[in-house]
């Protein structure tokens, strides 16, 4: 990893630490593809089942490090966009822990993410229209499939920020937290991650992710190239014996 970015291993959970607390996490090239490094591990890895992406210092990520952007810095990594992230999510489960802001490029590395914990005080906000540009790294295509048209638009329109509160009141957020233990809740909800069959964890994100635009007639016939392995898996034995044997079941991911 970059000095930029830190990741930590507990067990089968994966921890991303976006590492620049002065310069309020800013994303630069170094952090985007010191990001992009670690989620590759995590797919590569059998022994890795989940990953939470933080920043430190009590902020989630403030968007593009300007000054690094008029020096002609692009925090892009190619084939993963920027952040080394947007563009081509983890295809194992990503948790986002977010304290204090996250803004522009930050909150759609949050976008990115599939699950989302926060503390009381997090904001989120595209504040792009406010500076003559748009949300482009998935912002502006993400949010009205995360919330109400409404409410996506008026967070493109305006640039106003979005509470943790009203976050979470519109699906967004999944749980909402005391300042300060986002990292510690977002942990507890990558282990129950985690504790389940890595198979079908994968899978059922895969077919959540690809069937948001499929035919309703087509659904439960294009479902089957994900459902038939998963229960076809020895995993899928192991489930079933271990819970007939009242006792943990021991996954093999395959």
């Amino acid at each position: 990893m970059t000095s930029e970015v830190t990741v930590a291993i507990d067990g089968a959970v994966m921890t991303v630490t976006i590492d620049r607390p002065e310069q309020r996490n800013a994303m630069t090239l170094a952090a985007a593809e010191g990001i992009a490094a670690a989620l590759t591990r995590l797919d590569d890895d059998p022994q890795l089942r989940v990953a939470v992406l933080t920043g430190s210092g009590g902020t989630f990520c403030a968007g593009t490090d300007l000054k690094r952007f008029l020096a002609g810095e692009k925090a892009h990594v190619a084939g993963r966009g920027f952040g080394g992230l947007v563009e081509a999510p983890p295809r194992k489960p990503l948790i986002a822990a977010v304290e204090g802001w996250a803004l522009g490029g930050g909150f759609e590395l949050v976008l990115a993410c599939d699950l989302v914990v926060a503390g009381r005080s997090a904001r989120f906000g595209l504040p792009e229209a406010k500076r003559g540009l748009i949300a482009r790294a998935g912002g502006a295509v993400r949010l009205p499939r995360r919330l109400p048209r409404a409410i996506a638009l008026e967070l493109l329109l305006t640039g106003d920020p979005l509470s943790a509160e009203r976050a979470a009141h519109h699906g967004l957020v999944n749980r909402v937290v005391e300042d300060g233990t986002a990292l510690d809740a977002a942990r507890e909800l990558a282990t129950a991650v985690a504790a389940n069959a890595p198979l079908a964890v994968a899978a059922a994100k895969a077919l959540a992710v690809d069937s948001v635009d499929w035919p309703e007639a087509e659904l439960f016939a294009r479902q089957a190239a994900y459902t038939e392995p998963v229960f076809a898996s020895a995993d899928a034995q192991e489930g079933a014996r271990a819970f007939a044997e009242r006792r943990p079941p021991q996954w093999r991911g395959r």
